[in-house]
């Protein structure tokens, strides 16, 4: 694999709990758009591609980012974020080395935590690797099952499917993830959409990946608060309150 680095981010979803026609990446911390403060973090970092999967309103989504120098595929039927990251496929078929997969509701995630994630992946020597977070109150996040006390990822758990002993954990998978991405593709072919949602879920490929023996790892970010996404007014004001100094 080449040290060669992509970002998929994305943003196809409309947010239906934000109550507005807005997509939900476009609503706005302090006059911007959350998908914007990402972008900036994101294009300063030396990525060789960066593909934006859009979908609802996606037109909206291509002018707000249209300054910067990012490719675009489209998402026309919203079926979940393993569904989302595959319609980067082609975009990155020629693409050798890693692939970071990000939020694009989840505007503070920070250059520290981003090259923390990356470093993981490397020094695990991981195919995959997810960002996670310890929260006070992890409830309706998915909870990261570590292999004993060791940086290797056993599972995923949604919160819904999670027994109480899981129930129990306070670390949470916060959506982003870096992977081979020879090795992402291969495993997202290996997924089906048979749960409650009837959704192909991204993180159905670190259950793959463990059952075909390949080495997944995680590590938790330091500020759990960058990882945060935005599902109503009251979390848009909370980051906002919270990273006022980042936004100025």
């Amino acid at each position: 694999m080449s040290d060669k680095k992509a970002a998929i981010i994305l943003a196809a979803g409309k947010g239906e709990r934000m109550k507005s026609d807005t997509p939900k990446v476009l609503h706005e911390v302090k006059g911007r758009p959350l998908i914007d403060i990402l972008m900036e973090t994101l294009t300063s970092m030396d990525f060789d591609r960066i593909v934006v999967v859009i979908g609802y309103k996606g037109e909206m989504v291509q002018k707000a980012l249209e300054k910067y120098p990012i490719s675009f595929v489209w998402q026309k039927e919203q079926l979940g974020t393993g569904h989302a990251v595959m319609m980067a496929r082609k975009a990155l078929a020629d693409f050798d080395g890693v692939t970071l997969v990000a939020l694009g509701d989840v505007p503070f995630l920070s250059e520290t935590s981003i090259n923390q994630l990356l470093v993981s992946f490397r020094d695990t020597k991981a195919v995959a690797s997810c960002l996670s977070a310890i929260l006070d109150d992890p409830k309706g996040y998915g909870r990261v099952v570590r292999e004993g006390d060791s940086d290797i990822l056993k599972a995923i758990v949604e919160h819904e499917d999670a027994s109480e002993e899981v129930l129990r954990i306070n670390e949470i998978n916060s959506g982003t993830f870096c992977f081979d991405t020879r090795q992402l593709f291969e495993a997202l072919d290996q997924i089906d959409n048979e749960n409650a949602q009837g959704e192909y879920y991204l993180t159905d490929t670190i259950k793959v990946m463990n059952n075909n023996g390949l080495r997944v790892s995680v590590v938790a970010a330091e500020d759990p608060d960058e990882v945060r996404g935005v599902n109503s007014a009251a979390q848009l004001e909370y980051l906002a309150r919270h990273f006022a100094d980042k936004l100025r």
